[in-house]
This record gives structure tokens, C-alpha cells and sequence, in this order.
């Protein structure tokens, strides 16, 4: 694609819900025709390919590591660039709606300048093909700090109730200021939202330094799917979680500046 893809982010503290956020954002964007899609999981527990119905996949970080192990074993005559080349494409997930990549947990030791620097051009051409690129973060923020992409157009903040995770979405704020960030927009998130509880959570909210772009209330079919360990993207247009993600993705279009362009 000749555009230059749009990138939403997600973080949080785990627990909270941030990768079936992630999904229900991806289910919306397809829903929208706004795909393709590229779906990175830079969250070190890997679970945002199970929420979109992905079982097997590779990991980026297993690729680097393999690097490291094979420097000495490489075939005959093929170069390290292309082996890493290789090695990245293949564990790249497509499917019939998004592509998923999963940056994984590093494994081993050694210096990992290289293959990390092989990693940010794959990524970087990588991404072109794409309108848009969805990733789910941890709360540290690590990927965004390494380049996985250059610029992140919104980043969303999940937390629940807990003053912990309201506590991690303030350091996240942190975070964009300490790092300099290229994020151009961010917003809170309250998922597992409780109406009576709103006046305790302002506080709370406004120490965050984030407005809130959307609630997400706490929905059944969400429990039951991830029990069942199903895709998020199999759940009802009436699920609660659903339609409320289609509004803070609305939302998020328009501050994008993206609103106008669904086909």
C-alpha cells in the first residue's frame, strides 16, 4: 500500500483485559473494511493469537535466538541476511482477514544488536503492506521504546477498577514523556466498567493525566470465549463488550482522522 498505515497501540497491567481489547479493536477495524490488518503481539505473554483463533505460530524472539545458535551452523553459501530474512517471513501468520506477528519472550543470551536491527527493517517493510497496524503491548512500553514501529497514532490504555491499574496507566503516561514517544494521541480505557463506582474512580482517572475515550463493561460471552479459549472475533454483533468497543474505536477513527475513509 502507498499510504502510510495507521497504528493504534494497546497497554496496560496484565490482567486487566488488554489483549481481549486488542482483539475486539481488530474484530471493529474488519468489521469497518479497514484491513488489511497486521496484528502484533509485543506483550512477552503471548496470548493475543489465541484471542483471534491463531493456535501455532512462531516467535520473533525465537527466531533471534535461533540466530544466535545457528551463526556457526548456517547452510553453505547462504548469508546471514538471508537466513534471518527467511527466518522473520516465516513467522509472519497470515490469514484470510489479518497477518499476526508475535515478538515472543527473548530466549538465551548474546548480543541481540544485530538480528534487532534486521528485525526493525523487516518490520519496517513489512508494514507497508498494511492500512493498519494493531499492537498489543505490555505496560513497559518496550517495543514502542525499540522502534517496532515509528509512530504510534493512538494509544489505548486498558485498566479495571483497581487502584493498581489505574497507578500502571498514570506510569504509562510516564512512560510516552521519559522515552519521547512519537504518540500522537492517548486515551484511557476502563474495561470491567461499573456505573456505581464512578465517582470513586474520578480521582483516580485525573491522576491518570489521560482522558477516557470509552468504557467496557463487563460482558458473559467475554468470560465464556475465553474459557473456551474461542476467537474474540466469533463473538455476537449484541455482546456488550462488542458494541462498546465500537464505539471507542469510532472514536479513535475520527481523532485519527480516519472516520471518512471506510470503504
Amino acid at each position: 500500500m502507498s499510504s502510510k498505515p495507521k497504528a493504534i497501540a494497546v497497554a496496560g497491567k496484565g490482567g486487566t483485559g488488554k489483549t481481549t481489547t486488542t482483539a475486539l479493536i481488530i474484530r471493529q477495524l474488519l468489521k469497518r473494511n479497514f484491513g488489511p490488518v497486521l496484528a502484533v503481539d509485543a506483550d512477552a505473554n503471548d496470548n493475543l493469537g489465541a484471542s483471534l483463533g491463531v493456535k501455532d505460530y512462531k516467535t520473533i524472539s525465537g527466531v533471534l535466538s535461533s540466530f544466535m545458535d545457528a551463526r556457526k551452523t548456517m547452510p553453505e553459501g547462504m548469508t546471514k541476511e538471508a537466513w534471518m530474512d527467511y527466518q522473520l517471513n516465516s513467522a509472519l501468520e497470515e490469514t484470510k482477514n489479518f497477518d499476526l506477528v508475535v515478538m515472543g519472550r527473548k530466549e538465551g543470551e548474546g548480543c541481540y544488536c544485530y538480528p534487532n536491527s534486521m528485525l526493525r527493517n523487516f518490520l519496517e517493510n513489512l508494514r507497508e503492506n498494511y492500512r493498519f497496524i494493531v499492537l498489543d503491548n505490555e505496560a513497559g512500553l518496550e517495543h514502542l521504546s525499540r522502534g517496532t514501529t515509528d509512530h504510534v497514532d493512538m494509544l489505548l490504555v486498558v485498566s479495571d477498577h483497581a487502584f493498581k491499574g489505574l497507578r500502571t496507566a498514570a506510569t504509562i503516561g510516564g512512560l510516552i514523556k521519559d522515552l519521547n514517544l512519537d504518540v500522537r494521541s492517548v486515551g484511557l480505557v476502563i474495561n470491567r466498567f461499573i456505573p456505581d463506582m464512578e465517582k470513586e474512580l474520578e480521582p483516580l482517572v485525573q491522576a491518570s493525566g489521560m482522558p477516557v475515550i470509552g468504557t467496557i463493561p463487563q460482558d458473559a460471552l467475554v468470560q465464556k470465549a475465553d474459557a473456551r479459549m474461542a476467537s474474540m472475533l466469533e463473538l455476537p454483533d449484541d455482546s456488550a463488550a462488542v458494541q462498546a468497543v465500537e464505539d471507542i474505536v469510532a472514536r479513535t477513527l475520527d481523532i485519527i482522522g480516519e472516520q471518512s475513509k471506510a470503504s
